[in-house]
């Protein structure tokens, strides 16, 4: 049986979270909370495997790590840190550690960097399958159009052996794309190794990508296989892939021409059998017609395109998702989270969701974490959606709310009010006359102001900030 993880992250709920991740995997993992109580569950268990954060309250991280390298040199330390200290892990990766992790990251980025580091301890990744669902296929949901399409086009590429390009905002799912089209080919039951070409320091990308001999430069003191061998039999993923050096295009367009690789400091090369899916959220013929991006390339690379449209265009995706991974981050927080309010779903619909299904999990994430309660609320949700002046926002419960079904509230016709009012505001000044009418329009729909922001085109946020300051001048003037 293959060894437990050794897990060592002070943050217990980051403890928890990442933990459940890979035990759905498949994967056991032991936890350790502090330096000293790594140590010693390293020293008890000697795992193969390590995910170690940086940060630890009674030591260091790395030195913990060069602790578990000297003990044995081929474990697998995947070292995590902070956005701010980036730093700390290009240090981490020069003297041994496997890979490294930056706050936050995705479900997805964890299980590929195991996948990866148990690759190259010649084990076979995990490979499981999902199975195709009425509102959704693999790690996909959602039934419009569009994404049956982009079903149907994903299915007929895993039968190829074909390179894919994959194009799509940040945030839109490429990754689990290319997840999906290794998981239907019959590459299947081999690895499936992701590597991020923006998130390597470029002095690194090229042995992350093709390996390295030990001594071949400071800090390699071990031999360490790269991406491309470690994906020998599967399918290697390089996500932002303009992000790469042209230096590093060229010994990348060699190994697609011969399907060989020549580990940095090796004199001779190794037949690596890997297919090859990149992904961009840029558009990559721009970066060729500006020089950033090797014209050959970009044709070697851009034999099947498959573009994901962003989340504002897939209909009803948006609920879907929502109400799906609601009840999945409400089990891993332990709260009770059931369903969305009417007025959350309009929002939701409304959002443009400038970071797609990425900032849409992040907020669900953000309200399950910070809130209780069965029902959703607009309350919940993170600022710089209520913020959004295409939005609406919660309403606050007075006698003269509205109704609890809020689609059906918006869809009670109400006419705007009758102007004759203005006859009487002759001689006031602009504000005046936005106030008479912002008042006038709420008393119109009875009361309701998400109602009345609807019809005057502005976010119902707008309105009570108004409401406020009207409340505050009122209170100075009654001051004495």
């Amino acid at each position: 049986m293959n060894k437990p993880f050794l897990l060592v992250e002070d943050t217990p709920s980051l403890s928890i979270m990442y933990s459940s991740v890979l035990s759905k995997e498949g994967h056991s993992v032991e936890k350790a909370f502090t330096f000293n109580d790594g140590l010693a569950a390293y020293n008890r268990t000697d795992p193969d495997i390590v995910l170690l954060d940086l940060l630890l309250p009674d030591g260091d991280g790395q030195d913990l790590m060069q602790h578990m390298l000297q003990k044995n040199p081929k474990c697998k330390v995947i070292v995590i840190t902070a956005n701010g200290s980036i730093n700390r892990a290009v240090d981490a990766m020069r003297v041994g550690a496997f890979d490294f992790l930056v706050k936050p990251f995705a479900d997805a980025r964890l299980i590929a960097a195991v996948n990866s580091a148990l690759a190259a301890n010649g084990k076979a990744p995990s490979t499981k399958k999902e199975k195709k669902t009425s509102i959704g296929f693999h790690g996909f949901i959602g039934t419009s159009p569009a994404m049956q399409s982009l079903y149907k086009m994903v299915d007929n590429i895993g039968q190829s052996s074909a390179t894919v390009f994959i194009s799509g905002e940040s945030g839109t799912g490429k990754e689990v794309c290319a997840q999906t089209i290794h998981d239907v080919s019959n590459r299947s039951k081999g690895p499936f190794i992701a590597l991020n070409c923006g998130a390597i320091p470029s002095d690194l990308l090229e042995s992350e990508v093709f390996g390295h001999l030990k001594g071949s430069f400071t800090g390699a003191i071990a031999d360490k296989i790269g991406a491309a061998q470690a994906a020998d039999g599967g399918t290697l993923f390089l996500d932002e892939i303009c992000e790469m050096d042209l230096s590093l295009q060229t010994k990348l367009l060699r190994f697609l021409q011969t399907s060989s690789i020549q580990p940095v400091g090796a004199t001779t090369t190794k037949m690596v059998d890997a297919r090859i899916i990149c992904a961009t959220n840029r558009n990559p013929m721009e970066q060729v017609r500006a020089g950033k991006f090797r014209e050959d390339l970009y044709y070697r690379l851009h034999v099947v395109p498959v573009h994901i449209p962003p989340l504002r265009a897939r209909g009803d995706a948006v609920l879907q998702i929502a109400r799906i991974i609601l009840r999945k981050f409400a089990e891993e927080e332990g709260k009770s989270f059931t369903k969305l309010s009417s007025e959350v779903e309009y929002v939701l619909q409304r959002y443009s969701w400038p970071g797609n299904v990425r900032q849409l999990l992040n907020a669900l994430r953000n309200v399950a974490v910070l809130n209780n309660g069965e029902t959703v609320t607009t309350a919940m949700l993170p600022a710089e959606i209520l913020e959004d002046t295409g939005n609406i926002v919660q309403m606050p419960t007075t006698p003269n709310s509205e109704s609890n079904d809020f689609s059906d509230a918006l869809a009670t016709p109400v006419s705007m009010p009758s102007l004759n009012f203005i006859d009487n505001l002759v001689g006031n000044t602009l504000a005046d006359v936005e106030r008479e009418l912002i008042e006038a329009t709420i008393a119109q729909c009875g009361g309701s102001i998400p109602k009345a922001a609807h019809m005057l085109d502005v976010s119902a946020s707008t309105i009570y900030r108004k409401r406020e300051a009207w409340a505050r001048d009122t209170e100075k003037v009654g001051d004495p």
